[in-house]
């Protein structure tokens, strides 16, 4: 296939090749590096690599020690625990979310940097928090001596410790100017559960009703505990490599159409310019501008549910609905259903119920979709290929974070 890139859109040069991902679940007590190393073979083997091929390496946030779980390795370890030979490697904290250690090595490879990178993410939070609860893995929650920096100096002194707090306050603003009510947001807790019943590997899989949902302990006004994602133990891989690998793959690539990973509002979590959204806004609109593919073309959508309401935001800034529409489209979860929704959502469970891997998870969801390898919740379109669908958007982020993929299929 012709490598020439259109009107600059670099991200063309790339494709995912590979995705692999480690047992997932609650307190497995597994080393991270362990589970690190499992997704990363599975992902090398998956793209028909083996780790002398890899010379690339990306991650978020890299290895760091606070809050507890949330990461803990980083670039260097997997670096000598793989013996790469590496031409490039990239990992840290300040990025356009998760996905921006991805858009990272989308670069690399784009420009022949290197071949093929390894991108991984890894999480123990559920080990790390153990009987302790969750605050014991938030900064600032836990008790104890903190001494909080940044914003977070700012919000702590009002008991401000957790992003539900900061999502809680814009999920009011929402539901204040737009008339966004619990039942509405409440569709998208109970299509991840329903979804997570047909996969294997997700953590909360019994039946959630509406009354379920609305009967549940609150946590951050409109915020209630089905609405939080849950902290998980696991790692997630995937491989980016140079366009013209896609024919050497033992099943279709996941082409890259396009990425979004704009900010441009203030970067803040409770000074942003539009409280009833966030720097997704900014990210989906990037997006639009560098494809002329368009939302009524996405088959199938993965959209970051570290909170309920992200989702609602991702949906609306990447125009399924209009700005404040969110909750009359999402109103009785039709549109989102697995079965015969016209954009199926979170298909794996989201981590609002397969658990919290951070945005990797959806990106590995995106690609199995593509891919055809679902199973019993695989999405099945008639405008896709071969019944699969064709084309996926993968959001990830939430706050002043936000990047989003657009990725295509074309194979047999």
């Amino acid at each position: 296939m012709s490598t020439e890139v259109p009107d600059g859109r670099f991200e063309r040069k790339a494709v995912i090749s590979g995705v692999g991902q480690s047992q997932v679940g609650r307190r497995i007590y597994r080393d991270p590096l362990d589970l690190t190393i499992e997704a990363a073979l599975d992902a090398i083997a998956d793209a028909g690599l083996t780790p002398a091929d890899i010379d690339g390496l990306a991650t978020y946030p890299g290895n760091q020690e606070i809050p507890p779980g949330f990461s803990g390795v980083g670039v260097t370890e997997v670096h000598d625990a793989l013996r790469l030979q590496l031409n490039w490697f990239s990992g840290g904290l300040e990025s356009p979310g998760q996905l921006g250690s991805v858009v990272n090595a989308i670069c690399a490879v784009a420009t022949g940097l290197c071949n093929h990178v390894l991108c991984f993410r890894t999480v123990w939070e559920a080990s790390a928090q153990g009987d302790k609860g969750r605050a014991s893995v938030t900064m600032g929650g836990g008790g104890g001596m903190y001494r909080a920096g940044s914003f977070m100096q700012w919000t702590l002194p009002y008991g401000a410790a957790s992003a539900a707090n900061w999502i809680g306050m814009m999920a009011a603003r929402h539901f204040h100017e737009f008339g966004t009510t619990r039942e509405q947001m409440g569709q998208i807790a109970l299509t991840a559960r329903a979804n997570a019943a047909r996969n294997p590997k997700a953590i909360y899989r019994d039946p959630m009703t509406l009354d379920d949902y609305l009967s549940v302990r609150m946590v951050s006004t409109p915020l209630c505990l089905y609405d939080c994602d849950v902290p998980a133990d696991g790692s997630t891989a995937v491989i980016v490599s140079r366009a013209e690998h896609a024919g050497d793959l033992p099943h279709p690539a996941a082409r890259v159409e396009a990425v979004g990973t704009a900010l441009r509002g203030r970067p803040s979590w409770d000074q942003f310019d539009d409280l009833t959204t966030m720097a997704l806004r900014d990210a989906a609109a990037m997006l639009w501008e560098r494809t002329d593919l368009t939302p009524a073309d996405v088959e199938v959508a993965e959209l970051y549910d570290g909170f309920s309401f992200i989702t609602l935001c991702w949906l609306e800034a990447l125009g399924f609905c209009g700005h404040g529409e969110g909750g009359p489209w999402l109103e009785g979860g039709a549109r989102i259903a697995l079965d015969g929704g016209a954009l199926p959502l979170n298909t794996h469970g989201g981590q609002l119920s397969a658990g919290r891997l951070h945005g990797y998870g959806f990106l590995h969801e995106a690609c199995t979709q593509l891919w055809g390898r679902g199973g019993e919740r695989q999405v099945r379109h008639k405008g896709g290929v071969g019944g699969r669908p064709r084309v996926a958007v993968v959001g990830a982020g939430g706050g002043p974070l936000g990047g989003c993929l657009l990725l295509s299929s074309d194979g047999p």
